[in-house]
């Protein structure tokens, strides 16, 4: 079998949310929250890697792994692979799952649920999508929907993501979820390239792979984790999680 590492970028340089990491939820940082359902899917070793000393602090404080990144990393993506080095120098790693460190709420299954993709030979990158069921959601651009060809029960082919209403027609639509399980090559590969014209366009980083020929599989799971972005979503994520204490 495949080694897995997964690995958690953290900051505390959020625009709308800034110190989010460290944002009590039940009791505890979101950070040791998403630190605790990745441990709990128990598909490798788990470790956050943050460019703040308190966010290290409290990941060691909760008995996780965490190491320290460089400060001016443009994306959670070069944050890892910083990390990586670090954390994996012998490349015994086969598999690098990026679990972003604001999903308090996040399925431990939907971790394992990335992996599957990888099982085909052909695939570079898994990922996740749930279908949309919120009429809203169709048309808002901060949901970002994956374009996919079905390739087996409950997995597509990625053809493209956007913010667009798309496809369109009668059908299915799926909002991405970004959870990433990387093979170790293809990491190396993807953030050695430059933003690509529709990544820029799109403000989709996962678009760099596909305009440079990287296939990436979605495993359709069965509902899209609270992401934290804004104090609106913080309070949401807390209600969420005291009801489920």
């Amino acid at each position: 079998m495949a080694a897995v590492l997964v690995l958690i970028p953290a900051r505390m340089a959020s625009t709308r949310l800034p110190g989010k990491p460290l944002a009590d939820i039940a009791g505890e940082p979101m950070i040791v929250h998403v630190m605790r359902r990745a441990q709990a899917a128990a598909v490798g070793p788990v470790v956050v890697a943050t460019d703040s000393e308190a966010i290290a602090a409290c990941v060691e404080k909760a008995g996780g792994r965490a190491l320290m990144t460089r400060a001016d990393h443009v994306s959670g993506s070069d944050r890892i692979f910083e990390a990586l080095t670090a954390a994996d120098p012998e490349g015994s790693a086969d598999i690098i799952v990026n679990v972003q460190g604001d999903l308090p709420t996040l399925a431990p299954s939907d971790v394992a649920a990335a992996l599957a993709p990888l099982a085909d030979p052909a695939v570079d990158i898994g990922t996740l999508a749930a279908e949309i069921s919120e009429a809203q959601e169709r048309g808002n651009p901060n949901v970002v929907k994956v374009v996919g060809s079905p390739v087996a029960p409950g997995r597509l082919r990625a053809l493209y993501f956007t913010r667009a209403t798309a496809p369109s027609g009668e059908g299915p639509l799926y909002h991405h979820i970004g959870l990433y399980a990387y093979r170790r090559a293809a990491l190396a590969r993807f953030v050695g390239l430059p933003p690509s014209p529709l990544e820029r366009r799109e403000k989709l980083e996962q678009l760099r792979a596909l305009e440079a020929g990287m296939r990436i599989d979605v495993s359709v799971v069965a509902s899209v984790p609270l992401s934290v972005d804004t104090p609106d979503d913080l309070e949401r994520a807390r209600a969420l999680l005291a009801r489920n204490r």
